[in-house]
């Protein structure tokens, strides 16, 4: 495992909760490392497809805004129909079929492109719904998540806005930040994890865990960020995760035992850290060892 020096930090600790697939138990552990962190802390849901960290902190919901993207709106009166908007589209949101213009907004990525090259100006920014953002509060915890409108695809511009807004929530209180990214390692969880610190990665101890825990590792060490591995369900399976983290220098940050008792307690929507004191120690242990390895940017090499 390659180390470098510590880093200068001009902005809030970003500590994301990532795993290579769901059903880890990524929120159960991104909501016991906020019942547990010491200061203020803004903890923010980055899996905008189904939320539910606000639920488990059980957060007073003060407010929501509805989020929109940017989509070309063409004025054919002033299109030569050059085709030059169509070329540039790597997704085929915008096409010239001889005299009409094509336009499939949920193909659109809202980049800008076609307006920036359309000789003619006859492209204007439209609009269309992404979804919304809710904030609200549990005691020294500012908690936002995101909400992808329902039938919608795009969900990358969405936590980016989310980002933006924990981001400075975070700043203006100088509190630490922990997303729960979503699940997996496609362009929403690579959009969630960037920027971070620190990226905890959520896995078990079976077979399925250990395929896609190792996607994650080679996906997400592009971002030359320490990385860390917490093993929920420890007890069931096999060794295979912890020989794994061994070859690859990949730190066991926690492990949290398969219980009969922590399921219940899930079940009902409570915090393991919050409802069983051995469980609250072992979360701050967690905590502060990301807090620890957050102060210096490493590469896990995949």
């Amino acid at each position: 495992r390659k180390r470098q020096g510590p880093r200068k930090r001009n902005g809030p600790m970003i500590a994301a909760i990532a795993s290579g697939k769901g059903g880890t138990g990524k929120t159960t552990v991104a909501a016991s490392l906020a019942a547990v962190w010491k200061g203020p802390l803004t903890a923010a849901d980055l899996d905008v497809e189904a939320p539910n960290l606000h639920l488990f902190l059980k957060a007073e919901i003060a407010g929501r805004l509805e989020i929109s993207m940017m989509i070309p709106k063409v004025d054919e009166s002033r299109c030569n129909y050059c085709g030059a908007c169509s070329d540039i589209c790597q997704f085929k949101a915008i096409s010239v079929l001889g005299q009409v213009m094509l336009t499939l907004p949920e193909m659109c990525h809202g980049c800008g492109a076609c307006m920036a090259v359309c000789p003619e100006e006859a492209i204007s920014e439209g609009s269309r719904p992404l979804g919304e953002i809710i904030w609200g509060r549990r005691g020294d915890i500012d908690c936002l998540a995101g909400r992808l409108r329902v039938g919608e695809a795009m969900s990358p511009p969405l936590i980016g806005h989310v980002k933006d807004a924990a981001e400075k929530a975070a700043s203006e209180r100088g509190a630490d930040l922990i997303y729960d990214a979503p699940p997996g390692v496609s362009c929403p969880a690579m959009k969630a994890v960037t920027g971070a610190d620190i990226i905890v990665l959520v896995t078990e101890p079976t077979p399925f865990g250990l395929y896609d825990l190792k996607l994650a590792v080679n996906s997400f060490a592009a971002f030359k960020r320490p990385m860390g591995v917490v093993v929920n369900r420890a007890g069931i399976g096999n060794d295979k995760v912890y020989d794994y983290c061994r070859q690859k220098g990949l730190p066991l940050l926690a492990e949290i035992p398969f219980t009969r008792s922590a399921a219940e307690a899930y079940s009902k929507g409570l915090i393991l850290a919050e409802a069983f004191e051995e469980h609250r120690e072992r979360f701050a242990v967690l905590a502060e060892e990301i807090r620890r390895r957050s102060v210096c940017a490493g590469e896990v090499t995949a």
